[in-house]
């Protein structure tokens, strides 16, 4: 009898080992699993000069979902949504989400958005090269062209990139902004979003930002994307806002920040938490998460580096 209890033991300690091993691996396996995405915004003016080839190395890399961002050439990189999905698709990828302005933003409200020097001076760099860029649709003005875009290229989510909520009335017009975008993006069977920075945890007139949004648009009609880096950086617990708010994060930016810097680096080389986050995913509702590294130094290396590190945190 001794020795049955013991085989019995020793046969469930090393089942419990073997599933705390593969618990992500084992929520995620097989058809349930989603691809490491980049959120092409990390590759600074690749996909305006060399868009082609720029899809051929991600695709080497092992990415299969992309995001979109602006750039100098427009939302979609100076190609109508159908042409630039069907270059993705030859790459062996997939469009899965686009982000778009919410917003024209003047210089005053850009910059507050930053915290540290670093933050100012990236901010600066990227107003820089996007001085001469034309207009692009946003939100506010376009928000049923820019649905109807996301429809023809056939991506799932359209994504609020950012929007000014540094005063009570800022934030409220960006709920009348995303109660319109999704309502539009319903109609044409696009799931709409908005993406966090740190500003949106800040206590403006009484009210943080990002909970005045959650409560002030329907969860099924608004969902959002967590930057994991910048809820991170305004001292949140992105699990606590899973369990919070569970389901409403379909989209994730995973993206780390420098020990000392406290600035956007490379995946697994910083002080996010990754491993404990993705163990909450399902509370989370995430269906697609996107590597992003603002102003990576090599973006390519950067980029490489990151997809490793994932892939091997998910698939060990």
């Amino acid at each position: 009898m001794q020795r049955r209890k013991f085989i019995q033991s020793g046969a469930m300690g090393l089942t419990g080992l073997l599933l705390a091993r593969t618990t992500n691996a084992a929520f995620f396996a097989g058809k349930k699993m989603p691809n490491v995405g980049l959120q092409l915004y990390t590759l600074g003016d690749m996909m305006t000069t060399d868009p082609q080839g720029t899809l051929e190395k991600l695709a080497a890399i092992g990415y299969k979902e992309l995001e979109s961002a602006g750039s100098q050439k427009g939302n979609f990189y100076g190609y109508k949504p159908k042409e630039l999905s069907a270059m993705i698709k030859a790459a062996g990828m997939t469009w899965r989400s686009a982000h778009v302005g919410g917003a024209p933003f003047n210089m005053s409200q850009i910059m507050k958005m930053a915290k540290t020097a670093e933050d100012s001076a990236r901010i600066q760099k990227y107003l820089d090269k996007m001085k001469d860029q034309p207009k692009s649709l946003n939100l506010k003005e376009n928000y049923q062209e820019l649905a109807d875009a996301a429809a023809e290229g056939g991506i799932g989510y359209l994504v609020c990139s950012s929007i000014p909520v540094n005063t009570l009335d800022e934030i409220k017009s960006a709920v009348e902004v995303f109660n319109k975008s999704g309502e539009a993006c319903k109609k044409v069977g696009v799931q709409f979003a908005y993406h966090n920075h740190t500003s949106e945890f800040d206590e403006i007139e009484g009210h943080r930002p990002f909970d005045y949004i959650l409560a002030n648009t329907e969860k099924d009609m608004v969902k959002m994307e967590l930057d994991l880096a910048w809820a991170t950086k305004a001292k949140q617990d992105p699990v606590a806002l899973f369990k919070m708010h569970p389901g409403r994060f379909p989209l994730w930016h995973v993206k780390d920040l420098d020990k000392t810097t406290m600035s956007p680096a490379e995946v697994g080389t910083g002080i996010v938490d990754f491993k404990t986050i993705f163990d909450n995913a399902k509370t989370s509702g995430m269906k697609y998460y996107f590597v992003e590294q603002d102003g990576a130094p090599k973006p390519i290396q950067n980029v490489t580096n990151s997809y490793n590190y994932l892939d091997k945190l998910l698939h060990a």
